[in-house]
């Protein structure tokens, strides 16, 4: 008997003098207390000098400031570290060698230190952040109960034990000096780690009780690296591919073609899948073609066919044009799956309007309401137009015009209608520009001006057919709560067709070549914009251009340049001081104005053009 407790005795003895440490995968935030959290004493050393990596970081980027931190002398960094100056600023991420006095406190190994907070956290950010994962938060939990709960307020002093370990006998025999802790990030392995310190990765496995192939280990967590010479790290070794083979933890995994027949039945699987969604793409285009046939008999047709192309339009070349025209793709199959609208019913109109009521009107019938938290413009129009505007708003999708949200057709009366778009936050143009509370900023005009060119390039120039929007004034152009521009009441003619606006508000302007011939429609666009540009510089509703003309006259080279120059202030918003806004710029977009409205449509610039210069106005 006697015996076997001497042997129990001598076991634990040895158990005690050769402590064993192992590694913990939880991270420093975590508050699990595993073996590892804390590295144990053991018998033969209770305390030694030893090392610790610490990392530099926007914090403690300069040696003085990490030697503060870690309570050690700048000196014995910089020589240890093979740097020269304290204040140096290091990379990010630099690591630095410290030298730390380890000793036993009850059960486990500690580095003291202490730690006053210069702004409030919490016990995770000092483990984490401050300390990078030496320490764990349930640690310092543990250590400092005062502190109650993870709040540290400014000025707290809070007792930092840091990880660290002493040789044992089993481990000293090896002649192993030192245990220097090391904290993993993001990118480390073991194989880069051992590559730093110029050791086998087999003495790190050992020593923290890995096995290769069932363990892997993670960033924020600690490692002890056995060395037996005084340590130097090796900085050109890149962080190693994490995890490294070997040290994965791997899962046989069964090929699940073993043979060619199983190889083959894969494939047919596949082909017959592949059929499938072919037959079904084809059921979704025959029977939304069906739906289409189906609802315009019934007056509810959402989507009307495409029209027809003239020869005109097929032959104008516009490259994204041709680029649409050339795929594959049904037209109708893309219109069936981008466009949808909502049928609302007559009740949901009148409330979203108050009853129609005249506070809620903004044009010619035309109103505001809500609907869905929404802010919604609805225009009653007949029943044979409505078809225009659905048609031309299923083929055309920007964010510079306004979006069509749904239709309501009449209960009882089929011939007039009720289109329902998006009402941009700002309102229309017009209304912006005539608040003398809030007048818009010179940089918000000329952005606007660019939105409201880049949406008439894209119908001009990228829709298949092209369109014209033949209705382009300061009352039909919206501005976002961002200040950017939208085109509204759209129901744009394709090029080459003669325009059925009976609809269109009388405020729409007409260029002069309107009388004469109808096939210049891209230029009477051009037209209208240059209104639109010379409304937004001055402020001025015109209802005939000529007054515009006259007002700009002086642009024609007849005054002086001085006098150009002060005709040109006087024609500017008053509510625009001379320093809000660029003389420069003004002469700039009035001289684009001016090219913009002249008589002969041959003389006007392309949109192209326009894009190119309000481009550099707008982004340089």
């Amino acid at each position: 008997m006697k015996c076997y407790l001497v042997l129990v005795l001598v076991s634990s003895i040895i158990s005690l003098s050769c402590a064993q440490q192992y590694y913990d995968p939880s991270d420093c935030s975590s508050n699990e207390t595993n073996p590892g959290s804390r590295y144990t004493c053991n018998l033969f050393q209770d305390s030694c000098k030893t090392f610790l990596v610490y990392r530099a970081n926007q914090h403690f980027q300069t040696i003085s400031k990490i030697s503060d931190l870690l309570d050690t002398s700048s000196d014995a960094l910089l020589h240890l570290n093979n740097l020269t100056s304290p204040s140096e600023l290091l990379i990010s991420g630099r690591e630095v060698l410290v030298p730390i006095n380890c000793s036993c406190s009850g059960q486990f190994f500690q580095a003291n230190f202490s730690y006053t907070a210069s702004e409030t956290t919490s016990l995770e950010g000092v483990a984490c952040g401050v300390f990078e994962g030496l320490v764990k938060m349930v640690t310092l939990s543990e250590e400092n109960p005062a502190g109650g709960n993870n709040n540290v307020k400014v000025g707290s002093e809070i007792h930092v034990p840091l990880r660290c370990a002493c040789p044992d006998n089993f481990t000293s025999s090896k002649g192993i000096k030192y245990f220097v802790t090391y904290p993993f990030v993001e990118g480390d392995g073991t194989i880069g780690l051992s590559k730093k310190f110029g050791i086998s990765p087999e003495d790190i496995w050992e020593v923290n009780h890995l096995e290769p192939g069932r363990h892997t280990v993670f960033p924020q967590t600690t490692v002890l690296v056995p060395l037996r010479v005084d340590p130097v790290i090796n900085l050109n070794i890149p962080g190693s591919p994490p995890p490294t083979p070997g040290f994965l933890p791997t899962i046989t995994v069964e090929k699940p073609m073993k043979n060619t027949e199983e190889r083959n039945v894969y494939i047919a699987g596949c082909v017959i899948g592949i059929f499938l969604v072919l037959v079904v793409l084809v059921a979704c285009v025959l029977y939304i073609k069906a739906l289409k046939k189906m609802k315009g008999k019934n007056y509810q047709s959402f989507t009307a066919r495409s029209s027809p192309i003239s020869s005109t339009a097929r032959s104008s070349p516009k490259s994204c044009a041709t680029a649409r025209s050339s795929t594959c793709l049904s037209p109708d199959l893309l219109v069936g799956i981008k466009f949808s609208l909502f049928n609302y019913s007559m009740e949901e109109i009148k409330r979203a309007t108050r009853d129609f009521c005249v506070e809620n009107k903004i044009g010619n019938q035309v109103y505001k309401g809500a609907m869905d938290n929404l802010k919604v413009m609805i225009k009653q129009m007949r029943f044979e137009d409505t078809r225009q505007v659905i048609d031309v708003h299923s083929k055309i999708n920007h964010i510079n015009i306004v979006k069509l949200l749904g239709v309501c057709y009449g209960e009882n009366d089929f011939s007039w209608c009720y289109i329902v778009f998006e009402y941009p936050g700002k309102g229309c143009l017009r209304d912006c520009l005539s608040n003398p509370s809030s007048p818009l900023k010179w940089y918000q005009r000329t952005q606007i001006a660019f939105d409201i060119a880049t949406g008439l390039h894209y119908l001009n120039c990228c829709t298949f057919p092209s369109y014209a929007h033949m209705n382009m004034h300061g009352r039909n152009i919206f501005v976002a709560a961002n200040y950017r521009a939208k085109l509204g009441d759209i129901g744009a003619t394709p090029f080459g067709r003669s325009s059925k606006r009976d609809y269109c508000d009388d405020q729409s302007v007409r260029a002069p070549e309107k009388l004469q011939h109808g096939s210049t429609m891209e230029k009477m666009d051009i037209f209208a914009f240059g209104i639109v540009l010379l409304e937004l510089m001055s402020a001025r509703e015109d209802t005939e251009e000529k007054s515009f003309k006259e007002s700009i006259r002086f642009l024609g080279g007849g005054a002086s340049v001085g006098g150009c120059f002060e005709q040109l202030r006087s024609f500017m918003d008053p509510s625009l001081k001379e320093d809000d806004y660029s003389l420069a710029e003004a002469l700039c977009l009035a001289v684009l104005a001016k090219a913009c409205i002249e008589d002969d449509p041959l003389h006007r610039p392309s949109m192209d053009d326009i894009i190119k210069v309000l481009a550099r106005m707008v982004y340089s």
